[in-house]
C-alpha cells in the first residue's frame, strides 16, 4: 500500500469506526454554535467516515472536505431573527463537500475523482458523482511530495541533470508548479516541476535556493506517477531569441548565493533599530464569542474554508446590515515568456490548491503585533481526517494615524481622532510567494481589503552576461520574469436589506453655456444603473466609482439611496492577448468590475475547477451571459485588481512588500460622519515620550 493512501480492510473496521466517531458528535446540530461557524475537526472525519463506509476495503486520497453554507433564503431567515434580538427557531441542517480519490486497486496509481454532499445532521451521503468530464482536481501538498520523491529517483532526472555538469555534492530542490495547459485536451492530472539547488558554498537548508535556477522543467503523469518529460528551458537572452541549450558547459557555475535568512547575510545586520512595541494597558476593544466579533458597532462572523481562507460574514454597523458575505473568490497569477514551457507558467493559487491549504500558522509578535486573538482553521489530512491549524487567522486592532481633524483658527483649538482599525489577516505561503491578505475595518464605517505582495521572485536561469526581453536580471544567472497577480474579491452586498442595486457614478464637465455653466467651472455627476447582469471598467479620469444601493431607503439630508461605494483599484488588467489561453482561462481578470444575479452555487470568479482547465467554466463570464436582472435584486458584485510585475533588482532575494488597497465606503449611509463620537486623542491617554526628555532620562540629570 502507498504511503499516501487510507484503506478500509474490512466492513467491520469501517462500521466500528464510524461508530466510535459519530458517538462523539451526534447529534450533530449540537456541535456548532451558528450555521456560519466553519467545520470543525471531528466534523470533517465524520463526513470522510461516511464516504469511506461507501467504498469498503478501497483506497482514498481526500482532497478537501469543505462546508456547504445553508441556502442564502434559508439563511437569512435565520439572520433576521438573530439580528432582532429573536433565538432563531431552527437550524439549517449542517452539508458538507468532500472531493476524494478512489484508488482503482490496492498498489497502483491511477484514480477516479469524485464529489461527495453529506448531511451530518442526519449522517447520510446524499450525493456522490465523479467531477464534470475534463475537470481536474485541485492539487493537494500529498500528491505534489509523492510526485516530486519518485522524479527524483527516477532515470530520466538523473540523465537530465548529469548534463548540467553541477558541482559535487550539490543539493537540488524542486517547486511543484500547477500544469498550465495549452491545448483543449492535456490528458490526466499532470504536474510541472521548476528546479533550484542550494549554493554549495554553504548548502544551507534555508538558503536562497531561487538564486541557483536549474534550466530543466519536469513533467509528470499523476495517474501513472510516470515522468512525461525532462523539458529544457530557454536561458539565452534577447538576442538568442527561442534557442534552447545557449547554457555553458557548466550550467551553474556564474550564479552566486544570494541569501536572506539572517544568519548568511555577509555584511551582518543593522545594529542601530530601536523596539518599537505595541502596548494595550487596558486591553482590546473589541470581544469575541466563538467567531462573532464585536468592535466599535462592527458586528460580523470570522469563517474559514480551505479554498478561500478567512471568510468575512453578517456584517452589520451599528444594528444596519452592510454586507452578507466577503471573500477572495480567487487570483491568477500569468507570466509572460512565451518561450516554451514557461507559455504554459500561470498559477490559480485559491482554486488550483487553496488559501486555506497554504495559509501560514501565525507567530506571536511576528505576523500580528499587539493584544492577538486568533481563530484556527481545520482542513482535512490525505486520509480524511481533520486536523487544526490553530492560528490560521489573526484579529488585532492597529493605529492608522489621524482619522478626522479640524482646528477652529480663532480659538487655535484643535480636536482630533486617532484612526484606529480592525484587521482580520491570514497570511499564505504558495511555494515562493507570500501573500499578506486583510480585511480592515475602520471606525467611520469603511472596509477595506489590503494585500500585500512578499516572498521571492519565480525565477529561471539566463547565461552570463545576457539580459532579456522577458524580465529583468536580478542576480548572476538569474532571470525574474514579467509576470501579473491579479485578484477577484466576491462581495454578496446587503446595503440596509437584502435588495441592491449597482450605480456607477462618474464626474463629468459641462460644456460652457449661458443656462448652465456661463463661466465653465461646472461639473457635475452621471449616474447609471446597472440593469442587467454585466462587466464595467474602472476610470480614475472619470472619477468612476460604484455604488451599491438600496433604492428603497433614502438619506434624509441628500435624499439619495443609501449605499456603500466600491473605489476600485484601478490596476492594469490581464496583458494576454484575447485569443490566447491564457486569457480563456481567466476571463474574469479582462474587467474590473463584474455584477451578476446572486446564486448560491456562484461562489468561484474562474469557475469551479482551474487546475488544468483549457477555459473559465462556470465563471464570472458565464454569469454575465444569463442576462439576468440585477437591479433592486440580490446581487454579487465582483471587482478584479492587482499589478503588473516587472521585477526590480530590489525585489531579490526578498521582495519588499508590494500593497494594493480596495476600499467599501459608506456614501450617503448615515446622517453624519460616524466617528464623530470616537473619543477625541490626548496625551493623558497617548502618553507620547518627547526624544530630547527621554535620552535625558536615560543619562540621568543634573537636578535629580
Amino acid at each position: 500500500m502507498s504511503s499516501f493512501s487510507a484503506s478500509l480492510n474490512s466492513a467491520a473496521q469501517a462500521n466500528d469506526r464510524l461508530k466510535t466517531i459519530q458517538g462523539q458528535v451526534h447529534p450533530m446540530t449540537q456541535q456548532y454554535d451558528h450555521p456560519l461557524d466553519p467545520l470543525s475537526a471531528t466534523e470533517i472525519s465524520v463526513a470522510s467516515t461516511l464516504i469511506k463506509a461507501k467504498h469498503l476495503g478501497k483506497r482514498f486520497q481526500f482532497r478537501y472536505v469543505t462546508l456547504v453554507e445553508p441556502p442564502k433564503k434559508q439563511l437569512t431567515a435565520y439572520l433576521d431573527e438573530e439580528l432582532a434580538g429573536k433565538t432563531p427557531s431552527q437550524k439549517p441542517d449542517r452539508i458538507v463537500e468532500a472531493l476524494y480519490s478512489v484508488f482503482d486497486n490496492e498498489t497502483g496509481w491511477s484514480y477516479k475523482c469524485y464529489e461527495g454532499i453529506v448531511n451530518l445532521t442526519t449522517s447520510q451521503v446524499v450525493r456522490e458523482q465523479p467531477l464534470p468530464e475534463g475537470a481536474a482536481e485541485p492539487l493537494s501538498f500529498r500528491t505534489m511530495a509523492t510526485a516530486q520523491a519518485i522524479l527524483v529517483e527516477s532515470r530520466e532526472f538523473k540523465d537530465a541533470v548529469a548534463k548540467l555538469n553541477l558541482p559535487e555534492n550539490i543539493v537540488i530542490e524542486i517547486d511543484p508548479w500547477m500544469y498550465g495547459v495549452d491545448q483543449p485536451k492535456a490528458g490526466p492530472s499532470r504536474l510541472s516541476f521548476l528546479c533550484y539547488a542550494r549554493h554549495p558554498s554553504n548548502n544551507h537548508p534555508d538558503g536562497n535556493i531561487y538564486s541557483i535556477p536549474l534550466p530543466i522543467i519536469p513533467l509528470m503523469d499523476l495517474q501513472t506517477m510516470e515522468v512525461l518529460s525532462i523539458e529544457p528551458a530557454a536561458s539565452g537572452g534577447t538576442q538568442d531569441g527561442f534557442t534552447y541549450g545557449t547554457h555553458p558547459e557548466k550550467a551553474i557555475d556564474h550564479c552566486i548565493a544570494n541569501e536572506y535568512v539572517p544568519e548568511l547575510q555577509p555584511r551582518g545586520l543593522r545594529k542601530d533599530l530601536k523596539p518599537l512595541q505595541v502596548v494595550q494597558p487596558e486591553g482590546a476593544s473589541f470581544t469575541i464569542k466563538g467567531r462573532l466579533v464585536e468592535w466599535q458597532k462592527w458586528r460580523f462572523r470570522v469563517g474559514w474554508n480551505y479554498r478561500e481562507g478567512a471568510v468575512i460574514h453578517d456584517v452589520t454597523y451599528d444594528g444596519r446590515r452592510v454586507f452578507h458575505r466577503l471573500s477572495l473568490s480567487d487570483m491568477t497569477v500569468p507570466y509572460g515568456d512565451p518561450r516554451t514551457p514557461y507559455h504554459r507558467k500561470q498559477a490559480f493559487d485559491l482554486g488550483d490548491l487553496g488559501a486555506g491549504l497554504s495559509a501560514n500558522n501565525l507567530a506571536l509578535g511576528c505576523d500580528c503585533l499587539g493584544l492577538i486573538h486568533y481563530f484556527p482553521g481545520a482542513l482535512t489530512t490525505h486520509t480524511g481526517e481533520g486536523e487544526v491549524k490553530g492560528n490560521a487567522v489573526c484579529l488585532h486592532e492597529q493605529d492608522m494615524g489621524i482619522g478626522w481633524k479640524h482646528t477652529n483658527y480663532r480659538t487655535d483649538r484643535a480636536v482630533l481622532t486617532r484612526n484606529r482599525m480592525l484587521v482580520v489577516q491570514q497570511i499564505l505561503t504558495v511555494a515562493n510567494y507570500e501573500y499578506i491578505f486583510a480585511w480592515q475595518f475602520d471606525q467611520a464605517g469603511a472596509i477595506h481589503f489590503e494585500t500585500r505582495a512578499t516572498g521571492i521572485l519565480s525565477t529561471c536561469l539566463i547565461d552570463p552576461g545576457k539580459v532579456s526581453e522577458w524580465g529583468n536580471v536580478v542576480s548572476p544567472g538569474v532571470l525574474a520574469q514579467y509576470h501579473q497577480h491579479i485578484f477577484c474579491l466576491r462581495i454578496d452586498p446587503a446595503i440596509d436589506g437584502w435588495q441592491n442595486s449597482v450605480v456607477q457614478e462618474e464626474a463629468v464637465s459641462l460644456p460652457i453655456s449661458a443656462e448652465r455653466n456661463p463661466f465653465g467651472n461646472a461639473f457635475v455627476t452621471e449616474k447609471q444603473v446597472i440593469k442587467t447582469s454585466s462587466y464595467a471598467d474602472a476610470a480614475p479620469h472619470k472619477n468612476r466609482v460604484f455604488k451599491i444601493i438600496n433604492p428603497s431607503k433614502f438619506n434624509p439630508h441628500s435624499k439619495n439611496p443609501v449605499s456603500y461605494k466600491l473605489v476600485p483599484h484601478t490596476g492594469q488588467l490581464l496583458l494576454a492577448d484575447p485569443g490566447s489561453v491564457a486569457a480563456a482561462r481567466a476571463r474574469f481578470a479582462q474587467h474590473h468590475i463584474w455584477v451578476t444575479k446572486h446564486r448560491d452555487e456562484d461562489l468561484w470568479c474562474a469557475g469551479k475547477y482551474t487546475n488544468q482547465a483549457f477555459r473559465e467554466d462556470g465563471g464570472v463570464q458565464d454569469m454575465i451571459e444569463r442576462n439576468e436582472n440585477v437591479e433592486n435584486d440580490d446581487i454579487l458584485v465582483w471587482h478584479t485588481f492587482g499589478m503588473t510585475h516587472i521585477p526590480r533588482v530590489e525585489d531579490f532575494p526578498v521582495m519588499p512588500v508590494e500593497i494594493h488597497q480596495v476600499s467599501l465606503k459608506p456614501a450617503d449611509f448615515f446622517d453624519r460622519n460616524p466617528a464623530i463620537d470616537v473619543p477625541a486623542s490626548s496625551q493623558l491617554a497617548n502618553k507620547s515620550v518627547l526624544y530630547d526628555e527621554f535620552n535625558a532620562s536615560k543619562s540621568g540629570s543634573c537636578c535629580s
